[in-house]
């Protein structure tokens, strides 16, 4: 033990010996650390914030989509809201643009119509002031809307429209609707949010009086092509959705002819985290060859460095040392200048991702984000770091320990 703590205070007095070269040695691994550190910590935090951000909006949502000639009809909706334990609500819409017209002038908008469930869906936004349409609304065909403060204010100059008549030109058809509710969002500075100078406008009405003045009541009897379900958070998300669709199946009698298939939004999360994971691990990959470049530099100075201490080789071989021992010190000699060049690389990676956060959420508050790194991922970076020193340092450190002493000896 004493002898290995002796070639470490050897290869520690060789390396800061010669300061300059070192350091500059050690660039390249500090440039190819770094930069995968910063990668993978702007990669993680951006991935984390997304899926939060995300996550606020279609937690526990299940999309029903019809792949063939069946629809899926209210009735349906009905029927599996009740039979099928956690299903809270269901959403049906429609979205055809139009023209909407107040005293302020004529604003391009949509009408989405939908039913009285809505708002649970909308995890987004909260009702502000008046009501959203009911049950009773949508049954009896009532000409209600609710709309988003911002839209009213761009629509009306002020938030003070409840009662107020709202009109909207649809393929040559107006529809007249009165305001009876406003929303606002919850957080707009997320990377969900609209800017609101060129956001577009939505009225929310009743999908029922929609088609029909659409003359689309055709479609309110033979289905829609897809449908939302919220699904209780402590259900079994795959099971559930597997009864639905049986029963779909099993009511429009199609049964194994795969009409129905869905797609939970925590599907769509985790092909949005793969995505994001695949494309960060590209760009540490490639960041990664810096590695490679700095390894090839660390054999470069240690096979200068074999070259400059021949005599010293060839005296501490003629005294005894063995091939191991010669071998050891250039060994750690190559660790120690990657250990060192990767806990730098750690630091300026990290200190690089904060700051890069920083700048990013100074010029774009809606898009702000915190870094994040596993300490895992640190370990893993640091002992890759000494493990390249160790591979480029073995070619250099075989042949200063092969060195015949006679030969060493020879060149002094």
């Amino acid at each position: 033990m004493s002898q290995f703590l002796e070639y470490i205070k050897m290869a520690l007095f060789n390396i800061l010996s010669n300061k300059v070269r070192s350091l500059l040695t050690m660039l390249g691994i500090v440039i190819g650390i770094s930069s995968v550190i910063l990668i993978m910590a702007l990669g993680n935090g951006a991935k984390e914030s997304i899926t939060e951000q995300l996550s606020t909006v279609g937690n526990g949502q299940v999309m029903i989509l019809s792949m063939g000639n069946e629809r899926i009809t209210i009735e349906d909706l009905e029927y599996i809201q009740t039979h099928i334990e956690g299903v809270q609500a269901y959403l049906v819409t429609s979205m055809p643009d139009g023209t909407i017209t107040t005293p302020k002038g004529s604003f391009t908008g949509y009408a989405y119509g939908c039913n009285e469930n809505n708002y649970l869906f909308e995890q987004y936004s909260t009702l502000s002031n008046g009501h959203y349409f009911t049950k009773e609304d949508y049954d009896m065909g009532r000409m209600v809307c609710y709309l988003a403060e911002d839209d009213a204010i761009k629509l009306f100059g002020n938030t003070d429209v409840i009662g107020m008549p709202i009109d909207i030109e649809i393929h040559g058809k107006i529809l007249s609707y009165t305001i009876v509710g406003l929303t606002s969002y919850i957080n707009e500075s997320n990377a969900i949010s609209y800017d609101y100078e060129n956001a577009p406008i939505y009225l929310n009405v009743p999908l029922s009086t929609l088609n029909q003045k659409l003359g689309l009541d055709a479609i309110q009897i033979q289905g829609y092509t897809d449908a939302t379900l919220m699904l209780a958070s402590d259900i079994d998300t795959q099971d559930t959705c597997n009864q639905i669709i049986r029963i779909l199946e099993s009511r429009h009698d199609c049964l194994g002819e795969d009409q129905f298939m869905f797609q939970s939004f925590n599907d769509i999360l985790a092909t949005i985290n793969i995505v994001i994971n695949m494309i960060t691990l590209f760009i540490a990959l490639v960041a990664a060859i810096s590695l490679f470049v700095g390894g090839i530099g660390v054999m470069n100075i240690m096979l200068v460095s074999v070259t400059e201490r021949t005599r010293e080789i060839g005296i501490r071989k003629a005294l005894g040392a063995k091939t191991r021992s010669i071998m050891l010190q250039f060994l750690l000699e190559s660790g120690f200048i990657t250990m060192v060049g990767g806990i730098l690389g750690i630091l300026i990676g990290l200190g690089g991702a904060y700051a890069l956060s920083t700048i990013i959420s100074m010029a774009m508050p809606d898009y702000a984000f915190t870094p994040s790194i596993s300490l895992t991922v640190i370990l893993i970076t640091t002992l890759f770091s000494s493990t390249v020193g160790l591979f480029f340092g073995i070619y250099p450190a075989r042949k200063a320990a092969k060195l015949s002493p006679i030969e060493a000896l020879r060149r002094m």
